[in-house]
């Protein structure tokens, strides 16, 4: 990628890394998105159990997906987790790097057929839509469903119909997909009443419910990024909690890996 961030990614953040360094007790790695920042990956976040060596499990220049355990700002010391990224994650990173450089490649050709480089067009253009997207793919995204979104930013009138016309030709709308399995039990004489209420309160167009028989329901939410799924199957755990407990049920959400 040639748009390296300046930030620091947040604790919790799913990052992708590049193994630089094999120590007897750890890994240093580089994290791809950042622009010189490098963090450590302790021989104990690497796998579950005891390991005797740790090249066999990471070797030096191998792509890895990373979780963020924690950050000192100052020194910009960073330590990863790779045991704490589950499935599920590891692939919608690894779909998101994608759309990613897609994106990017976008920009170069339209920097191409402007007659620009690539770095004058990230600072005209690619920027701009990152610091209003936070990534540029987000962004295109945007503009391919909403095409008037791209008029707040002024950009020229041939840049835009460049980057307007290429998004539709280059660009589908991905889509993050996370399933649980929701167990719902109310004891209560209107019980049947109160489930309805909950079911009702968590579908949505982002969220669909399949009846397994009782008690048990798959729970599907669809979205175009993983972080927006996740802060929706949050939504969804809240609802559940607080209907649950106003009303004596018992309810149990397991996570699909």
């Amino acid at each position: 990628m040639f748009y390296k961030k300046q930030s620091i990614p947040e604790v919790g953040d799913i990052v992708i890394c590049t193994v630089k360094r094999i120590l007897p007790h750890s890994v240093f790695v580089e994290l791809d998105e950042y622009k010189n920042l490098e963090a450590m990956l302790h021989i104990s976040e690497i796998s579950p159990g005891r390991i005797r060596n740790i090249r066999d499990y990471v070797k030096e220049g191998k792509v890895i997906i990373c979780k963020v355990l924690r950050k000192d700002l100052v020194k910009r010391h960073i330590d990863v987790s790779l045991r704490r990224v589950n499935k599920s994650q590891g692939l919608n990173k690894k779909e998101e790097y994608k759309q990613e450089q897609k994106a990017e490649k976008i920009l170069d050709n339209i920097a191409k057929k402007l007659n620009q480089d690539l770095a004058t067009l990230y600072k005209e253009v690619g920027c701009k839509i990152i610091e209003k997207y936070s990534l540029l793919s987000y962004g295109m995204q945007s503009f391919l469903q909403d095409p008037s979104l791209l008029k707040e930013f002024n950009f020229p009138k041939k840049t835009e119909e460049l980057l307007l016309e290429t998004i539709r030709e280059k660009i589908k709308i991905p889509e993050v997909k996370i399933t649980a399995q929701l167990n719902l039990v109310c004891g209560a004489s209107n019980g049947i009443e109160i489930i309805k209420k909950v079911l009702k309160k968590i579908e949505d167009n982002q969220v669909k419910i399949h009846y397994l028989g009782a008690p048990k329901y798959n729970i599907t939410i669809i979205s175009p990024d993983y972080k927006t799924a996740e802060e929706e199957f949050k939504k969804v755990q809240d609802i559940i909690t607080n209907v649950t407990k106003e009303n004596s049920c018992e309810a149990n959400l397991i996570k699909s890996k």
